[in-house]
């Protein structure tokens, strides 16, 4: 298994989470951006920057990820192509989509972005928040545990 990240929009204290996973777990992490990305030095941690462009950085992770990575993104697009490829797609809430979600998931963002286009008002997710963060690290660990042999 190995991580990969859309990074241009992943809150900074996901990458963290995830920086701590990888050096514990020896787990290779990728972080994809259109932009420079700092991280901590660890030989389990690496940034790919590609240009900028729509979908470029989500293009890929579809392109370089294989069957039983592990993809962190809020980008639904982007998660049902890791589960049709075999991977898992984990948000940054902590939510994972699965074949079972995904097109439901992925309904919902298209009925919500035809909203949106025909200009019905439509708030956005809520604050990312403390739980959030929990949420996330907690299925992390439940992805890493069953699905990585060190």
């Amino acid at each position: 298994m190995k991580i990969w990240v859309d990074a241009d929009a992943c809150p900074v204290v996901i990458k963290e989470i995830l920086f701590r996973a990888a050096i514990r777990t020896q787990i290779s992490t990728t972080l994809v951006a259109n932009q420079f990305l700092r991280t901590p030095p660890s030989a389990y941690i690496k940034t790919m920057q590609v240009p900028s462009g729509f979908d470029v950085a989500d293009n890929r992770i579809v392109v370089e990820m294989e069957v039983g990575d592990l993809i962190i993104t809020a980008d639904i697009p982007l998660a049902a192509q890791v589960v049709e490829k075999g991977g898992y797609a984990l948000n940054p809430r902590g939510e994972l989509y699965t074949i079972a979600n995904i097109k439901e998931r992925l309904a919902m963002r298209n009925l919500m972005e035809e909203l949106r286009s025909n200009g019905v008002d439509i708030s956005g997710p809520s604050t990312f928040n403390q739980s959030d963060r929990q949420a996330f690290a907690a299925a992390l660990d439940r992805l890493i545990t069953k699905h990585h042999r060190i």
